[in-house]
This record gives structure tokens, C-alpha cells and sequence, in this order.
């Protein structure tokens, strides 16, 4: 068992692995543009001053352990696709803590067959493993042949950076690896995939420090209106 008194609690800067993933997320943040968004624009600003003042103050790393799921059998070639893109730091850099990655589903009930399609890892926010209240980050990995149920996230503004393959939200257009799309808090959408290749996006969320915490997510599709699903993560 890992001791984790005051005395030998890891900080970020102990870590590197975890500090140079970070940095890749500040880069992806920082230089992808807005495409003349005020909205994206802003975002991304929110994003890099949240995670700067979390790097800056060194945070705890919790150790988690190591969980796969039935998806992640598609993770070493989501990995493969994401270093011939302009993703590939992203990418390189997320192999050097693959094994440290505890891949969930978030909710207390999930339909079977999605649950062979699709999950979660947070890197840093509330469940760690890099201890932050004012933003979270991590990856969702979807199989080729995904639909993922349209759905809301109340008081949580969100945003994908595809780091490999092709994805759709709303059948509106298909993104490729670097591109971003924003969620505003309230916003429906459903996620679709390729049909040839595993799905793997970024992802960086904002809201207050309880919704962060206690994330909820509203099923449109399946659900009657105002009813809600508790969910602790993406999608």
C-alpha cells in the first residue's frame, strides 16, 4: 500500500510524466486557435489560467490504481494513430503514463452495449490522479462504430480536442485529430465515430468547484424531460 502521509505525499513536481502531460495540454490550450470564436477564444483562456495556477501550486498526486476496460484494447491503436497526426506529443506523452490510467464509466448504470465502447481517465480534477477543484482534464475513448446518447451537462462548460480519429457531434461535421469543439453549460449533443478506427479525445472542463465535483448529466434521448442520470465523467 502506497503511504500517503503529509511527509511522503508526491507533488506534481515529482512527477514528471504527469507535469510534461500537462504541458501538453497547456500547448493544445495555448496555440490551437479559436477560429474566430469569442466563445472558443475565451475558453481556452479559462483553460490555461485554471491549469497554470493549478501547476504553480504544485498540487498532490494521488496514486490510483491501473483499471482497463473492454474499450481500451482500442487504446494502443488510438496511441499509434495519435503520433502520425499533429497530435503526436499529446499523444507520446499520454504512452508515458498508460499505465498509470484508471479508465471508468462514471455512472451507476451504463447499457451493456456501451459499456464495450466507450470510457473515461481524469488526469487532473477532484479524483485525480493530479489533485485539482477549479478544472478538470482527461481523455475519452470511444471503439470504430460508436454512438454515444445525446445528453446535457448542467452548469459545466466542456470542450473535445480530437487527439486521433474522425468523430461527429450532432451529424453536423466530422472533426479530425487537433480540432476542437465547445459545449456551453446545457448544450445537447451526441457523439458518433469512424467506422475503421478507434476515437480518442482531450478534454478540459470548467464550472464551480461543487459541480466539478458532483457532475450531472441529463439524457435526452432515453429519458423523460427533467429527469437526470448521475454521472461523474465524460462523455
Amino acid at each position: 500500500m502506497t503511504d500517503t502521509s503529509p511527509s511522503t505525499q508526491l507533488r506534481l513536481r515529482d512527477c514528471p510524466n504527469w507535469t510534461y502531460l500537462l504541458r501538453e495540454f497547456d500547448v493544445l490550450y495555448r496555440n490551437g486557435t479559436a477560429g474566430g470564436s469569442p466563445s472558443i477564444r475565451s475558453h481556452r483562456k479559462r483553460v490555461r489560467d485554471r491549469l497554470s495556477a493549478c501547476v504553480t501550486s504544485n498540487p498532490a498526486v494521488l496514486s490510483r490504481p491501473h483499471e482497463a476496460k473492454p474499450v481500451t484494447a482500442h487504446f494502443a491503436r488510438a496511441l499509434d494513430l495519435g503520433e502520425r497526426s499533429a497530435m503526436q506529443g499529446m499523444a507520446r506523452a499520454l504512452r508515458e503514463v498508460r499505465d498509470d490510467l484508471t479508465w471508468e464509466y462514471g455512472y451507476d448504470k451504463l447499457p451493456k452495449a456501451l459499456a464495450q465502447k466507450y470510457a473515461y481517465c481524469e488526469v487532473l480534477g477532484p479524483k485525480g490522479p493530479v489533485q485539482s477543484d477549479t478544472l478538470i482534464l482527461g481523455f475519452v475513448l470511444f471503439a470504430p462504430a460508436t454512438t454515444y446518447p445525446q445528453h446535457s451537462h448542467q452548469e459545466i462548460e466542456e470542450s473535445y480536442i480530437s487527439v486521433s480519429g474522425a468523430w461527429s457531434e450532432n451529424d453536423t461535421a466530422v472533426y479530425a485529430p487537433g480540432s476542437l469543439i465547445l459545449n456551453r453549460p446545457g448544450d445537447e449533443h451526441r457523439i458518433t465515430t469512424g467506422e475503421l478506427d478507434p476515437c480518442l479525445l482531450a478534454y478540459a472542463w470548467t464550472g464551480s468547484a461543487g459541480r466539478l465535483a458532483e457532475p450531472m448529466m441529463k439524457l435526452t434521448g432515453t429519458r423523460k424531460a427533467g429527469e437526470t442520470a448521475r454521472s461523474q465523467g465524460p462523455y
